[in-house]
């Protein structure tokens, strides 16, 4: 979070904890039921939970009936990606991680270098594909911030048979997100929100199989005690959701005005998917000749939160699988970084950005 000594700009990868949330979460501490007991303690518990559940179904379009909640979106894709029933899986190479590691036996279909999912390979695809397939577009990708054709992934699904999972973790509360656009199933992750960290939810319709069994819990689609505080803070932070939403033109106005910056303090920066539709609050860009460690962690002693454009590994930054996906060569790739902001982003945090930066940059143009 922004403080007179730090700035924090990494919203993408977790965003503060909204004081809205972290009051129902207090509060709901003093509710000690199991949500599954039938006394007193425990329907107070139930209510709770299922309070949150209509807060989020009332801002995806969903109904609650459709929402299983999960430890977080890695587990809300791998359980809508194994639990349904399909015979072949079509995934967008650019795809989160824990999607392609959920479909290990898929077929990934490329990007164009603006980062949007080749709708010719997905076709073809779908053609060859045995039915029912199971097709896997993400609705905002978390390193560029693109905007993926969901309308146009769902048209042509459609034709084919196909049913359609959609990552929404990345989307919620920077742009509208609708469960009745005609995708079958949809992640959500409550951090990215201003929730507690390890606890998502899954919407799904149809027949799902628990891939965690041993208990009746959310409907028999996942066992298990529900996360009552989490959930709740969950809750809380989707009732926000609008006004999350209403902040959005205040920082693409920061967000673009960074963007200009980054050009100015070197031209040859390369900003990944501008000119396409993404979302407002992020920027992913190249640095010639830094890499993308270097960066992060420059930007870090001057008290500056980024991310790498990356995945990290045992402490070792690999060229990002979005960016090469994109046809980004893995040289380039490797000096990527991700600026993502969000409700307590201001003018200043940017300018603190830039004066970290453009030493950087000045020395990469030497």
């Amino acid at each position: 979070m922004a403080d007179a000594a730090h700035s924090y700009l990494d919203y993408n990868a977790t965003a503060p904890l909204l004081p809205q949330a972290e009051a129902a979460v207090r509060e709901s501490l003093g509710v000690f039921g199991n949500p599954s007991s039938v006394h007193g303690a425990g329907r107070r518990a139930r209510a709770l939970v299922e309070d949150a559940r209509e807060q989020i179904a009332a801002h995806t379009g969903a109904s609650t009936a459709e929402i299983v909640f999960t430890s977080g979106g890695t587990e809300a894709n791998a359980l809508a990606l194994k639990g349904g029933h399909y015979a072949a899986m079509i995934v967008a190479g650019i795809e989160h991680a824990s999607v392609l590691a959920a479909a290990p036996g898929a077929a990934v279909v490329g990007a164009n270098a603006q980062g949007i999912v080749d709708l010719d390979a997905l076709e073809d695809a779908l053609k060859s594909a045995p039915r029912p397939a199971l097709v896997a577009v993400m609705l905002a990708n978390n390193e560029t911030g693109v905007l993926q054709p969901l309308d146009a992934v769902i048209a042509l699904a459609k034709t084919y048979g196909a049913f359609v999972h959609c990552d929404a973790v990345q989307a919620l509360g920077k742009v509208p997100v609708d469960f009745t656009s005609g995708v079958d199933s949809m992640s959500l992750s409550a951090h990215k929100i201003g929730g507690l960290k390890g606890v998502g939810a899954l919407i799904y319709r149809g027949d799902l199989d628990a891939q965690i069994a041993g208990g009746g819990q959310e409907r028999r689609r996942r066992a298990g005690t529900e996360n009552v505080a989490g959930i709740v803070g969950f809750g809380a932070a989707a009732r926000e959701v609008p006004r999350l939403l209403a902040d959005m033109p205040r920082i693409r106005a920061l967000r673009d005005s960074l963007e200009s910056k980054v050009r100015a303090a070197a031209p040859q920066a390369r900003i990944y998917g501008e000119g396409t539709p993404r979302l407002a609050n992020t920027s992913c860009f190249s640095l010639a000749n830094v890499s993308s460690e270097t960066q992060v962690m420059r930007l870090d002693l001057a008290g500056v939160s980024i991310s790498a454009g990356s995945a990290c590994s045992s402490g070792k930054i690999a060229p990002s699988h979005v960016l090469l996906a994109m046809g980004v060569n893995p040289a380039e790739a490797k000096t990527a970084v991700r600026v993502s902001l969000g409700w307590t982003t201001r003018e200043a945090d940017v300018a603190r950005f830039i004066d970290a930066w453009q030493p950087l940059a000045l020395n990469a143009a030497a």
